[in-house]
């Protein structure tokens, strides 16, 4: 009788055991599965944070910077017909495709958006008049009021072209506007403000008055 009851104890206490397995297998494949999970976020958490550290580099680094802007007219008693615009990457800019950037501008009545047309580009060995040159989209073509052309400034290894006018670093070029097309001549005394958006990376901010008198053909509008 005394046999029989050790034996029935011992047997209780294997099942305890195999319960205790069970439930040390399971708390072991749940902590599996947890650590799993954990490593994955975290693992793609990684991913996003240095893409987003890339982007967010890229944005701050990169963009257009406007060295300046020029005004022409015909003589002191026109107003402003043509807007030289010379632009040149910022520090850490890898290229910048000027055909893709657009060129915002108000007079505070009109707001225009311009964008490139390779109909108007020119790579000119030195000029005695940069006003004079054939890329001031012409007012008599459709659509030119909305289009700006590009007369390369500075060019060292040829990265630009009429099709693909593709700007790094040492670049600088103007954007040349009609402004008779795109706000029938700008007068004394008038704001005008915009920007210069590239495909990525920061704009050059435009804002500048016009003179109360323009006592020259030539004159700099923003520094």
């Amino acid at each position: 009788m005394m046999g029989k009851m050790l034996a029935l104890h011992r047997n209780k206490a294997a099942s305890i055991g195999i319960g205790a397995l069970i439930i040390f297998i399971a708390l072991v494949l749940i902590a599996g599965m947890a650590a799993s999970v954990i490593i994955q976020t975290s693992s793609k958490l990684e991913t996003q944070t240095l893409q987003t550290g890339r982007d967010t580099q890229t944005e701050v680094s990169t963009g257009v910077d406007i060295c300046t802007i020029e005004g022409y007219t015909t003589s002191n008693t026109e107003d402003i017909s043509k807007l030289a615009i010379m632009v040149r990457p910022r520090s850490g800019t890898d290229f910048i495709d000027l055909s893709a950037v657009f060129v915002e501008l108000s007079n505070s009545t009109v707001k225009i958006i311009l964008n490139y047309t390779d109909s108007y580009y020119a790579e000119p060995d030195g000029l005695d008049n940069i006003f004079g040159t054939a890329v001031f989209p012409d007012t008599g073509t459709t659509g030119d009021s909305t289009k700006f052309g590009i007369l390369v400034f500075e060019d060292a290894d040829d990265s630009m072209s009429s099709t693909i006018p593709l700007m790094n670093r040492g670049d600088k070029a103007f954007l040349c506007i009609n402004t008779t097309a795109a706000f029938n001549d700008i007068p004394e005394r008038v704001t005008i403000w915009g920007n210069v958006i590239p495909e990525e990376g920061f704009g050059g901010a435009i804002k500048f008055i016009t003179p109360s008198t323009y006592a020259d053909n030539v004159m700099e509008l923003q520094r």
